[in-house]
């Protein structure tokens, strides 16, 4: 005998009440850091205020951050990191995994070793290469000093010292994304590459007919995280240059911490945060809702 429809929703209300009982907790995280800020500083962008006075000003404060030169520079370094890091790291990446997923030798000892950055928290990862971007004694001067080129000031100069964040940005992400790749390149059929053997493919014909496009689902979640994680690093600005000289390396996540912690701005602050939730909220919906379409899985 079937049950009633009656029956049916009595179970069903039990079974959905007792799995958003297990998500409870995650949900009261995600309503109280994540959902709950992102409104107050909607609301906050409103109002002009250094915690002392808040004054009603509306869209002033976005039309005053748009004008501003600094914003725009600071903008334009997030945006030339993203380029100038996404694309390498990736490549690296994927480069260093079919790399180390070949049966050799050390593999194992490769693998630790071109993931170990990722383990190093991002404080002592800037120490470590604002002593190798010391002038004079630092360990790239040195090196360079051996073929006879002159000693460069990397983190005091406007023109190098966005060029040297992105080779350690770079640095430390590639291995992160080598594990994706890894794994991506272990799950592939191996029937496919058995069968390009047997036809005699080429391994450059074999990686851009076969390898690179089974890939693509793997390379689609990489650069969502690479580009969003462009957009967040900001613990080594702290360390190793504090945005400068004169803003050349500063980027928006340290901006919005200045001009509030520092400044004492919260609308300015809480604009340049919404700004920075719609880029990434921008880049997310671009990937998934047009990049992840032309993808086959």
């Amino acid at each position: 005998m079937q049950p009633s429809l009656r029956t049916k929703r009595k179970i069903n209300w039990r079974e959905n009440g007792f799995a958003y009982a297990l998500l409870l907790p995650s949900l009261l995280f995600l309503g109280l850091f994540t959902f709950y800020p992102i409104i107050k500083s909607m609301y906050w962008s409103l109002y002009s205020s250094d915690f002392t006075d808040k004054t009603f000003v509306g869209l002033d404060n976005y039309m005053h951050v748009f004008q501003d030169d600094i914003f725009l520079k600071v903008l334009r370094n997030n945006v030339l990191i993203a380029i100038g890091t996404v694309p390498v790291s990736i490549l690296l990446a994927m480069y260093v995994a079919i790399w180390v997923n070949n049966k050799l030798r050390g593999t194992g000892l490769l693998r630790a070793l071109f993931f170990y950055p990722t383990v190093i928290p991002m404080i002592a990862i800037a120490n470590i290469w604002l002593f190798i971007y010391t002038p004079s004694y630092g360990l790239l001067d040195k090196f360079l000093g051996v073929f006879g080129i002159p000693t460069q000031h990397w983190l005091g100069d406007p023109h190098w010292v966005l060029f040297s964040m992105m080779v350690m940005v770079i640095w430390k992400e590639a291995g992160f994304f080598m594990i994706f790749y890894l794994a991506g390149l272990q799950n592939l059929p191996k029937e496919v590459y058995e069968a390009a053997e047997m036809e005699g493919a080429r391994p450059l014909q074999t990686f851009r007919n076969l390898t690179f496009p089974l890939l693509m689902p793997t390379t689609l979640f990489v650069m969502v995280i690479a580009t969003t994680n462009s957009f967040k690093l900001v613990d080594h600005l702290y360390i190793m240059t504090k945005g400068g000289p004169n803003n050349a390396s500063n980027v928006l996540l340290y901006h919005i911490y200045e001009t509030a912690f520092s400044f004492w701005d919260m609308g300015k602050a809480s604009v340049l945060t919404v700004v920075l939730l719609v880029i990434l909220l921008s880049i997310s919906i671009f990937n998934y809702a047009y990049l992840d379409k032309r993808i086959h899985y």
